[in-house]
């Protein structure tokens, strides 16, 4: 397929540029495959939109404040957006670098008084760098660092983004994005869930760069995702499988969660569990394995995660729902409004 065939216009005003004043308070809208059919709602209609039995699976992944702002020696402000790696070694790390020029290995970069980094490679637009001194390197960062909101928020982030850029439910460090569809959960809603009869569970997809690198090529095929890091437990693959048994529906929350879950099937409508990278890239014709059901947000256009979504739904169907978010005036991307598709 055709990179451009998942292109549109959205009007700049409709990108969610703050969270909704309280979370879960978002708009919701609902696609049926089967009818083709949408309807709008509200994110706390959740409850009513799914059936006892079904089996809801979240990313408990936790987003780490890995923007961080230095000086060089010459005095010039450096900007290092780390690119967390449940591989690397303690206090190395691959980063993207803003104000860098002319900076080769051997240079420092400056944060406090007691913590810097020393850039060791640059290759092809990234640099491995090392954190020296005496201090913890996971602790400075989670104490200087800021949170990496998407290049479209055109706006600095704010102690607010802390939390707000954060699911109710993150557990494990390591990711250098939130899995958006996740943001509109709240500790009362998920209750609210589990009284009614739906199950919850959780894996973790250390969501990368990978996640939100522009499609290059004009053919599909022709791109490849960058490795990101899943983890699914026996007891999440054990609950999987027991709700196809017994007929209930797999919900994935969020595209992260997805391609975790279909990265693990294991070829008989169950799932696999254990630690390993994936590279999957879900695109049309894609045939499912797992999930029966999705929770997302809008997604920027040609980009990988709006191919995932057209994957599931069907291309012409997802694009038709498109516009008449955007005529509905429907809030797009990160802090934006969701969508169920069932």
């Amino acid at each position: 397929m055709n990179v451009e065939d998942f292109n549109y216009y959205l009007p700049p005003s409709l990108i969610a540029q703050y969270p909704p004043s309280q979370r879960g308070r978002s708009r919701l809208m609902v696609l049926r495959r089967d009818q083709q059919s949408i309807e709008h709602r509200v994110f706390e209609e959740i409850p009513n939109l799914l059936t006892p039995g079904d089996l809801l699976v979240l990313n408990d992944t936790r987003v780490l404040p890995v923007r961080l702002i230095g000086k060089k020696e010459s005095g010039g402000r450096v900007e290092l957006l780390l690119i967390p790696s449940e591989n690397g070694r303690k206090g190395e790390y691959e980063a993207l670098m803003k104000g860098s020029k002319r900076l080769r290995p051997g240079a420092q970069i400056q944060f406090t008084e007691e913590f810097s980094a020393e850039i060791k490679e640059v290759k092809d637009g990234r640099a491995r760098v090392t954190f020296l001194g005496s201090c913890d390197p996971m602790e400075m960062i989670k104490k200087i660092g800021h949170i990496p909101l998407p290049p479209y928020i055109k706006r600095k982030d704010e102690p607010m983004d802390k939390e707000r850029y954060q699911t109710v439910y993150a557990e494990k460090d390591g990711s250098m994005a939130a899995p958006t569809a996740g943001l509109h959960f709240t500790p009362s809603l998920l209750q609210t869930l589990k009284r009614s009869g739906v199950q919850v569970t959780y894996l973790t997809l250390h969501i990368g760069i990978g996640t939100f690198s522009p499609v290059k090529v004009k053919n599909l095929e022709d791109h490849h995702m960058e490795a990101e890091w899943v983890e699914i437990s026996k007891k999440t693959a054990l609950e999987v499988q027991n709700t196809k048994q017994r007929g209930g529906r797999v919900i994935a929350v969020g595209t992260t969660t997805t391609r975790a879950l279909e990265s693990f099937a294991n070829g008989t409508g169950g799932l696999r569990s254990g630690r390993e990278m994936t590279t999957l890239f879900i695109y049309p014709p894609f045939r499912f394995r797992v999930i029966d059901g999705l929770i997302t947000n809008f997604h920027l256009p040609k980009s990988t995660l709006l191919m995932l979504v057209s994957a599931f739904t069907g291309q012409a169907f997802l694009m038709r729902a498109y516009q008449e978010a955007i005529e509905k005036r429907y809030r797009f991307y990160s802090y934006g409004d969701a969508m169920l598709i069932l």
